[in-house]
Parts: C-alpha cells; sequence; structure tokens
C-alpha cells in the first residue's frame, strides 16, 4: 500500500484506524520507529475509538435510548475526535519518506501569491508551528473565500477544520508526534519535517481531490 486517503478511515459504517503507507522506519531521520509505532497505534487510533464512541451515543440519544442531557457533550466528542482522526490521516499522508521535495505547478504559483515565494512560505509555517502555544497544529489551508493559501496555527484539532478553509498540509505539534526524539527541540522537528513534505500529496489536494493524501 503506497496511498492513504480520508475514505480510508471509514469502513462498514465505522470510522477505522488506516494502516501506514511506509514502514514505521521509513520516515528516518524525520522520525522514528517507536514514535511512529507509539503515534499511529495509540494516539491515531485512541481518535478513531473516541469518535466511534461519540458517534454512537449520539445515535441513542436521537433514538431516545439515552437523555438529551448528554447530546452536547457528545456532539464536542465527536468534533474533538472526528477532527482529529481526519487530520492525522492527512499527517501521516503528507509526511514523505523522500526528503527535499519542492512544490510545482499551480501550487508553486499559489504559493508564491499569497507569500512571495516558496522561501516565504517556509519562513511562516516555520513560525506559526513553533509558535503555537502548549498543543496543536500548523496548517496551509485553501481559503474558499478569497482563493488564496492561509497559514494556520490552532490549538484544537476541530479548530482546524474552519469553515470555507481546506485543509492541504498539516503538522502535528502535540509533544506526543515529536518528543521521544525531539525533547522540548520543536525548531529542530518542525525544520526536519519542512525537508520531508510529500508535495505531490498537498498539490493533489489543492487541485481538487480532496480525499488525496498520497504519500509519494
Amino acid at each position: 500500500m503506497d496511498t492513504i486517503c480520508l475514505c480510508d478511515g471509514y469502513e462498514d459504517g465505522r470510522y477505522v484506524l488506516p494502516p501506514l503507507p511506509y514502514d514505521i522506519a521509513a520516515l528516518e531521520p524525520l522520525l522514528d520507529a517507536e514514535t511512529v509505532l507509539l503515534h499511529h497505534s495509540r494516539h491515531h487510533a485512541a481518535y478513531v475509538a473516541g469518535a466511534n464512541a461519540a458517534a454512537e451515543m449520539m445515535r441513542q440519544v436521537a433514538l431516545g435510548e439515552l437523555p438529551e442531557t448528554m447530546a452536547a457533550q457528545a456532539a464536542h466528542n465527536l468534533a474533538f475526535n472526528l477532527a482529529g482522526h481526519m487530520l492525522h490521516t492527512l499527517y501521516w499522508g503528507n509526511i514523505s519518506p523522500e526528503k527535499g521535495q519542492q512544490p510545482c505547478g499551480e501550487l508553486a504559483d499559489a504559493i508564491n501569491t499569497s507569500f512571495g515565494s516558496y522561501d516565504g512560505f517556509v519562513r511562516l509555517f516555520r513560525s506559526v508551528a513553533q509558535g503555537v502555544q502548549g498543543s496543536g497544529w500548523a496548517v496551509l489551508a485553501k481559503d474558499a473565500v478569497s482563493h488564496r493559501l492561509v497559514v494556520l496555527g490552532t490549538h484544537r484539532h476541530q479548530d482546524a477544520l474552519l469553515p470555507r478553509m481546506r485543509p492541504l498540509l498539516v503538522c502535528d505539534v502535540w509533544e506526543h508526534a515529536y518528543y521521544l526524539r525531539y525533547h522540548n527541540n520543536r525548531a529542530g522537528y518542525v525544520e526536519a519535517f519542512l525537508n520531508q513534505i510529500c508535495w505531490h500529496s498537498v498539490s493533489k489536494r489543492f487541485n481538487g481531490n480532496k480525499n488525496h493524501v498520497c504519500c509519494r
């Protein structure tokens, strides 16, 4: 398997954990095998389980099997866990074992228009990712209002999925994503991440295939 799609995260009426599209050791030197294994099989898997539990609770409220007072908490849990599941699926797909890629074509043109140059994008994305307070995400998104690219720093999973924003590239800056290798050196992790972006995947998302998160 060398691709991973959002559609792979749902099967037979339940959210499922898609397998990684590469070996757990393939992302060296960005991420070590232990970090990838724990992040995918425990942290990502926990969001999948949480999304299923919340969806089932909402179904039971709708059927009158649970009290209506549980609906708000179930909705909150679904938003948090489902967004976590989606973002992690995008994250695994926009990291590549191949190092040193750069955007090209229409995506490169859009980056130049929105940020002045590729170097300008890197400067901005690096600063936003390093500056997220506590845990969260750095996101390159396509703004459906201005039709330009924007970089967002968010703190909760669901905040990264704002209306009218299509995530194209996501960087997980929760400490579990990098702490085993980088400890508190988030800057080192972000710099390595920027060198192992799968720009082919990001370009596919930019050009409209929202489900495509090919890793190479």
